[in-house]
């Protein structure tokens, strides 16, 4: 039987690591986020968040602009966040509205302030080796191999997916681990092929059941980044998913083929509750570490 590499012992984990590390602050640490319009499923993540912040005794504040905020409106909300003693952490929880710069909006949150690993500095950061905040789900998931004692010294990690935000730090985090790190994307040429010579394989390409048993060598550590609202009950049904979707009118799929993965791979995250509770913890990490620099405590 594969091991299932659950997040939510890790969360608890990291969870109380930060615990005395808050209480020897002279205030709480302070996480705003920045929530445009109206998105279903960001207003679940923000909520998330939000909980976390409070079973942590941290401070918490969500500022909802309309959906017809502007690029300009969103970049003075971040400024006036960027001056605020109390704000240790600024968040821009992501789709923003399709008329908004985002990349302007999510620069302009300041290097000292950046939550999620995002600013340009602190890529750079991640890049030289040197302490910053990083990029939430990528330092997740190492925090989530190393808590399941999943080798990653000397073993070929491929990662599925380039985007700014899992791809890229992802591939750089496994190579601090001094893993040998492959990156592929959809010009891959061969990537079934190329798939199969992983040990470990981490799948953010953000498509349905997109991995399945070719792409995956039997005995491989696979880690599915990918979140996919499934509503056709067919589709379900061959994911093996029928029971949830005939309980719920739905269901979520990983980038990875369930089954495919269940029975080829010897550890995987399964999908809901492998790699986004570990999203959550490292955001609050992040805003604690935050915090102790604005302190003067690191």
């Amino acid at each position: 039987m594969p091991q299932i590499l659950h997040g939510a012992p890790v969360q608890a984990r990291i969870f109380e690591r930060l615990q005395p590390r808050i209480q020897n602050l002279s205030r709480p640490p302070g996480l705003a986020v920045v929530l445009a319009g109206y998105d279903p499923a960001s207003e679940i993540y923000v909520r998330s968040k939000i909980k976390a912040c409070a079973d942590l005794g941290m401070f918490s504040e969500k500022v909802s602009p309309p959906e017809t905020a502007t690029t300009e409106e969103l970049v003075a909300i971040v400024e006036a966040l960027n001056a605020r003693a109390d704000i240790d952490g600024i968040l821009v929880q992501m789709p923003l509205p399709k008329h908004v710069d985002s990349r302007r909006v999510l620069e302009a949150v300041a290097a000292d302030k950046d939550a999620d690993g995002f600013h340009p500095i602190n890529v750079g950061y991640l890049v030289s080796g040197r302490s910053a905040p990083r990029s939430c789900t990528p330092a997740g998931i190492i925090e989530s191999l190393k808590h399941y004692q999943i080798p990653i010294a000397g073993k070929h990690a491929v990662v599925l997916g380039r985007s700014d935000i899992v791809g890229k730090p992802m591939a750089l985090m496994l190579l601090h681990e001094n893993a040998t790190v492959t990156i592929c994307h959809s010009r891959t040429v061969n990537l079934p092929e190329m798939c199969r010579s992983a040990d470990i394989l981490v799948a953010a390409i953000g498509r349905t059941a997109f991995v399945t048993a070719d792409y995956i060598a039997q005995g491989a550590v696979v880690v599915d980044v990918g979140i996919n609202r499934v509503t056709d009950r067919e589709q379900a049904v061959l994911l093996g998913r029928g029971a949830d979707f005939d309980a719920k009118g739905r269901t979520v799929v990983g980038d990875v083929h369930p089954i495919d993965m269940e029975r080829l791979a010897s550890a995987y995250t399964p999908v809901p509750g492998g790699v986004g509770p570990l999203t959550i913890a490292m955001l609050m990490a992040n805003t604690v570490e935050l915090a102790e620099r604005h302190l003067g405590m690191a």
